[in-house]
């Protein structure tokens, strides 16, 4: 189980990431097509905003006890998580393979 805080503070993020997207894929576009003038005015504007306002700061977690390492994104929950699940027949579609 990961610690309270750090599911918290990701979860902050999230919200961060929602609050500044529009804002940002704005700017990252006249990054992308802008004249130099624009280019440079939009690097300074992306600089502005917070660190958390980007997506790559938010960190794939299980969605059952916060686990943040070994997270399978299809279902959503760590390795571990997921072969409880499965065994237990938790998991609909799911069979555990026999050849």
């Amino acid at each position: 189980m990961a610690k309270k805080s750090k599911i918290a503070a990701n979860e902050r993020r999230k919200a961060i990431v929602a609050r500044h997207a529009e804002r940002r894929a704005e700017l990252k576009e006249a990054v992308r097509t802008g004249t130099p003038e624009e280019r440079a005015q939009a690097v300074r504007a992306l600089a502005r905003q917070p660190r958390d306002a980007s997506a790559t700061r938010i960190r794939n977690r299980d969605s059952v006890d916060g686990r943040p390492r070994g997270h399978l994104t299809k279902f959503g929950l760590s390795r571990i998580r997921f072969r409880e699940m499965a065994h237990r027949g938790e998991l609909p579609g799911v069979t555990k393979a026999s050849w």
